[in-house]
């Protein structure tokens, strides 16, 4: 027998059971009905026995492998909607439905079924799969003919536009006095285009042919009034043209008068307080002080783990604060505060005081609408924003915007920032310190070498749920491990403690299209972690991992002043009522095509005030649930709304719910099924329980607005609480062996192979530089 069939005893350990694990992935392949999860190799890996293994043994072990996982999901049924998922694909995107009464046997075998009666459960298997793939198809069609019109109206509406050189022989006046209307606002501007005009590019406007004939008539007026007779009613009195004109859009969705949407704020006699100041300031204890004194109040942060601290540290001054986020709500009885999203921001419930924390957000492509709508809308006689220097200008700009009066605050770091003159060797790091990585390849990475080291380990980045995040940060605050590894998702305020020093990993990451250098105020954000005021660790020492980048770039940020994000227009999005408003005006029931014209037409490029945040992900999903005609416009735009993760074909898998909803089915929660023990867990048992907890978030959320299909909200939340508490106990394991060893890492992170590929490039040097050392 060949080398490579040898035992991990006989051929080296992890070249052995590598090699192994090789061939099950082959075999795996060619058994197209057995629903394979990459942790189950590990789990057949561990289980094969004998030096000569052969194919037979691997595949029987790989089979014992996968019985006992689905056992573990404890019903049938449950086990099934989870094995054909996990199914080879062929060509078509699907398994082939011999393939999947095939599995649904096996699923049978995993759970002793009679004979018969496994036989009647793939037969019922496969009828359900044909029917749903036939309903789920039936609504990918009308979705595709859906988008398909409604780009075909929106570029036949684009067509049908003319430039300002067009303008004179459509209404029969003169070029001057073309030029002269459109200077005062009397033709109204559809869109600006890029032109080339005297060898450069300008932003041309364009109209829409349907509103100026409407305003021919008003032409002989205009005239008078330009000689000297009374004006005329002013445009927005004058008869409006019939159809859906851009203009027409535009001034019912109202994105350019945003600031009135809001009601009620507006009938408040409001003022704004913006504190201001770095991280380790005091701006939270400012803010929580002033709402725990008010009446009523409201505290919005970027993060639902933010959510639950802001609600801990008010009933800790026996202040009783509910909670709301995404996908949970605490009531708490007689309680007149609450804890919540920003997102969750309440538009019609007068408070006394409302804090917004992490108001830098503002610039955030994504998520920087909602601070937007929350500075804006915030129905507070008081509304204190807590944020860094540098978003200071926007938030000026929105009081201007809102007419409401704006105090400043400024606060000083409460203890000094220093950067450390040299790299430091991954050797030198030790307890109290917190080193950054910007992937969760990278995290496991340094956290392994770390290990070695012989360094206990707390790590947190993105993927983890804000349950574990917490026990994490408290395993390292509490002294349990030594070192914190994270992504920069610590920079949004997680208690995690004194901090020693903040060491980066590298000086640039990756931002989802390149490679680039941090920014000065993510160094600033990250970076003032370090230290604590009254605390152990009173000066703060911020550095580079050696290898990672030039250490004065650091000592250059810190010493940098507050910079004004390039845009000062506050990033503006729909609401349902904004929604609902444009698609009665186009006439459409299509929310992908009511999201195309308000990305292109409703908010001019060159508006003065305001600036359209990113709507990619919400016109994604609207496109995919579109072909469901069950839902009203609202319904598909609250499954818009949805959190989901791309990477793991979250929009596919909320369209499928949505085609389970209007055909009247209830969705049953996600879940993970049989996990292995914490101390034998892979890193693709760990990514597999983090992907199961994300679509329990996405869930969760759709439960608390369908609660009459998303019914299991109990089994939801053990799902959840099963899950954090093994993600949590495999965090906690010093690992052994292929226990979450590198091999079979893959980059999770946005930007895929090549990104990776960067990453561990950089890091190898590192390593290999300390271990010189």
């Amino acid at each position: 027998m060949g080398q490579d069939h040898l035992s991990p005893s006989v051929s080296g350990g992890a070249g052995g059971q590598a090699e192994w694990r090789r061939r099950l992935e082959a075999l795996a392949r060619r058994a197209e009905a057995l629903p394979v999860r990459r942790d189950d190799l590990d789990v057949a890996v561990a289980g094969i026995g004998g030096p000569d293994a052969g194919d037979a043994e691997l595949l029987a072990a790989l089979r014992e492998a996968v019985l006992a996982r689905l056992g573990g999901y404890g019903a049938p049924e449950t086990a099934l909607a989870a094995a054909l998922d996990e199914l080879p694909k062929g060509p078509a995107g699907e398994a082939t439905l011999e393939a999947v009464g095939n599995c649904a046997r096996f699923v049978a075998e995993a759970f002793a079924l009679p004979a018969a009666d496994a036989a009647a459960f793939a037969r019922r298997a496969v009828e359900a799969e044909r029917q749903r793939r036939a309903e789920r198809r039936s609504a990918a069609r009308v979705a595709r003919e859906t988008r398909a019109e409604e780009e075909r109206r929106l570029e036949a509406w684009e067509a049908s536009l003319i430039g300002a050189g067009a303008v004179p022989a459509l209404l029969g006046c003169t070029g001057a006095e073309a030029e002269r209307w459109i200077r005062a606002g009397r033709l109204p501007i559809a869109r600006r285009v890029a032109i080339r005009e005297g060898g450069r590019t300008v932003r041309g406007p364009q109209f829409d042919p349907a509103v100026l004939e409407g305003l021919r008539a008003s032409l002989p007026e205009w005239r008078k009034a330009e000689a000297g007779s009374p004006s005329p009613a002013p445009r927005e009195a004058q008869a409006e043209p019939q159809g859906a004109t851009n203009a027409a859009v535009a001034r019912v969705a109202g994105l350019d008068r945003y600031a009135a949407h809001f009601v009620t704020a507006r009938a408040l006699n409001r003022r704004i307080i913006a504190c201001l100041g770095p991280t380790n300031s005091g701006k939270t204890y400012f803010g929580l002080t002033r709402l725990a004194e008010a009446e009523t109040g409201l505290a919005l942060g970027p993060l639902r783990l933010l959510a639950h601290e802001y609600r801990e540290a008010l009933e800790a001054r026996g202040v009783p604060t509910a909670l709301s986020t995404g996908e949970e709500r605490i009531l708490a009885p007689g309680s007149r505060h609450t804890a919540a999203t920003v997102e969750m921001c309440p538009f019609r419930t007068p408070v006394d005081v409302a804090v917004i924390d992490e108001a830098q957000m503002l610039a955030d492509p994504e998520r920087g609408p909602a601070w937007t709508a929350a500075i804006m809308g915030v129905p507070a006689r008081t509304v204190i924003v807590l944020g860094a220097p540098d978003a200071a200008p926007m938030i000026g700009r929105i009081a201007g915007l809102c007419g409401d009066p704006l105090e400043e605050v400024r606060l000083e770091r409460m203890g000094p920032l220093v950067a450390a003159a040299d790299p430091v060797p991954l050797d030198d790091i030790g307890r109290g310190d917190a080193v950054i990585a910007f992937s969760r390849r990278e995290v496991f990475e340094l956290r392994s070498a770390l290990l070695r080291r012989g360094r206990s380990v707390a790590v947190v980045y993105g993927a983890l749920g804000p349950t574990v995040r917490r026990a994490e940060a408290r395993r390292f605050r509490e002294g349990e491990a030594e070192v914190l590894v994270a992504t920069d998702a610590i920079g949004m305020g997680l208690n995690i403690g004194p901090l020693r020093r903040v060491v980066f990993s590298a000086l640039t990451k990756w931002d989802g299209q390149q490679d680039r250098p941090l920014t000065v105020q993510e160094i600033k954000q990250i970076g003032g972690r370090a230290g604590r005021f009254g605390g152990a660790h009173a000066e703060g020492i911020v550095a580079v991992l050696e290898g990672g980048g030039d250490p004065a770039a650091i000592a250059h940020a810190l010493a940098a002043g507050p910079a004004a994000p390039g845009d000062l227009r506050p990033p503006v999005a729909p609401d349902a009522d904004i929604v609902a408003a444009v698609a009665a005006e186009i006439g459409t029931e299509s929310l992908f095509g009511t999201l195309r014209r308000i990305e292109r037409s409703v908010l001019r490029r060159d508006d003065p005030n305001y600036r359209l945040g990113d709507l990619s992900t919400q016109i994604a999903i609207a496109a995919a649930v579109d072909g469901v005609r069950e839902f009203s416009l609202l319904d598909r735009w609250t499954y818009a709304m949805c959190p989901v993760d791309e990477r793991d074909e979250g929009i596919e898998r909320l369209a499928g719910w949505a085609v389970e909803h209007a055909l009247g089915r209830t969705v049953a929660p996600p879940r993970a099924g049989h996990l292995p023990p914490p101390g034998r867990a892979s890193q693709e048992a760990l990514q597999m329980a983090e992907r199961v907890h994300r679509r329990l978030v996405a869930w969760r959320w759709m439960a608390l607005r369908f609660p009459e299909v998303f019914r299991d909200i109990d089994g939801a939340l053990a799902e959840s609480g099963r899950l954090n508490e093994w993600i949590e106990a495999v965090l906690a394991t010093r690992p052994s062996g292929r226990v979450l060893a590198l091999a079979g890492v893959e980059a999770m992170e946005a930007g895929g192979a090549s990104r990776g590929h960067s990453r561990r490039r950089q890091f190898g040097r590192r390593e290999g530089s300390a271990r010189k050392a």
